[in-house]
């Protein structure tokens, strides 16, 4: 990958991160204003708020049930669903016409051909998806031998878009240890995808910058000052 071909998938990731992960983010954190969104457990909401702020009033409680979902299950949830779109609208040059296979490239440190499964992170998968997994990487070399193509155990990987090879879950553990095929995750992956050792490091910067364009700290004042008003957590409020 030269640098004007860096540099475009540099841009196109932050294009995607901005349109599809952080707009999202804050329609779906404008929603929170509505009580009915959440199912209100009340023994925990109230230790919540009082853990997190000292107090049980109606803002505490109002933080105590924003905050889990803005900084964690939301944006991680979104992250993880929009993977496959990411392969199409960022990854395309890399885009396979395999079935069961998102992207295929030449590795870039060992020259090997990689046909790859692209998952977001190190804990993504469970036991059915390695079954999946293992199924469809089992199906395509079948048909390689088929149609008289060398293809082995090492040319279907499972790429993690970020993480450490010392953070995947027993899952991914299962599918090298198990089934023989390559996890290759991280710095790693993007390595042997682009040949740019530090091309993992641009992506958070890039992922930094949609970031620091995305300051919402008024909007989300305002979700939260109005999920206080509502009448349950006046209630919840006034019941200790």
């Amino acid at each position: 990958m030269d640098k004007k071909q860096k540099k475009d998938l540099l841009i196109k990731t932050k294009v995607w991160f901005r349109d599809v992960i952080a707009i999202n983010h804050i329609e779906n954190t404008k929603k929170l204003a509505d009580i009915k969104e959440f199912n209100v457990n009340p023994f925990l909401a109230i230790y919540l708020a009082n853990f997190l702020t000292g107090n049980s009033n109606p803002e505490s409680i109002a933080k105590a049930l924003v905050y889990p979902r803005v900084l964690g299950t939301s944006i991680t949830t979104s992250f993880g669903t929009n993977i496959q779109k990411y392969t199409s609208d960022v990854l395309s040059a890399f885009k396979s016409t395999t079935s069961g296979i998102d992207i295929e490239f030449e590795d870039c440190v060992d020259g090997s051909k990689r046909y790859c499964q692209l998952k977001a992170g190190p804990n993504t998968i469970n036991k059915e998806d390695v079954e999946t997994i293992a199924g469809h990487f089992k199906g395509i070399i079948q048909l390689a031998r088929t149609n008289g193509l060398k293809l082995s155990f090492e040319n279907l990987t499972v790429c993690i878009i970020y993480g450490d090879q010392n953070e995947i879950n027993g899952h991914y553990k299962r599918i090298t240890e198990q089934y023989h095929y390559p996890v290759i995750i991280g710095q790693d992956f993007w390595h042997r995808l682009t040949g740019d050792k530090e091309f993992y490091y641009d992506l958070i910067k890039t992922f930094a910058e949609v970031a620091s364009e995305a300051d919402f700290r008024k909007d989300l004042e305002k979700v939260i000052q109005d999920l206080s008003k509502t009448e349950e957590i006046q209630n919840l409020s006034k019941s200790i």
